[in-house]
């Protein structure tokens, strides 16, 4: 079992900054990659962007170039720096985790079934952002 809490979510103006964190404990080392992802009221969740074993880290379009998935070496914690925030970025954050190599194939591919290969999540963290 992998226990995941996210922090750090808020209220910014557009172009802001903000820094997700997501504390991480139980059997993380089992876990082949980290994931955030977010919801947003109405939509589906999405993948944002997600680290593997190895450090290799991918994005979802509308993050690259504005988000940065970082996670510490010993695994505990699980970062998201946003930066140029937009209103469209507007949601529910989760850290999710899984041990299987197929979720991240999954999550690579764009496929929008992968939220569902995810066992293990956080309860989530709000980040709105204003006009």
């Amino acid at each position: 079992e992998v226990q995941l809490a996210e922090s750090g979510g808020g209220s910014v103006q557009s172009g802001g900054s903000l820094r997700l964190s997501c504390a991480a404990s139980g059997s993380i080392w089992s876990t082949y990659c980290m994931a955030w992802f977010r919801q947003a009221s109405g939509k589906e969740r999405e993948g944002v962007a997600a680290i593997d074993t190895d450090g290799t880290t991918i994005y979802s379009e509308s993050a690259k170039g504005r988000f940065t998935i970082s996670q510490d070496s010993d695994k505990t914690m699980l970062y998201l720096q946003m930066t140029s925030l937009e209103p469209e970025d507007t949601a529910m954050y989760y850290c999710a985790a899984d041990e299987a190599r197929s979720s991240w194939y999954a999550f690579r591919a764009g496929n929008p079934a992968t939220p569902q290969l995810f066992g293990y999540w956080g309860q989530g963290t709000q980040v709105t952002v204003s006009s």
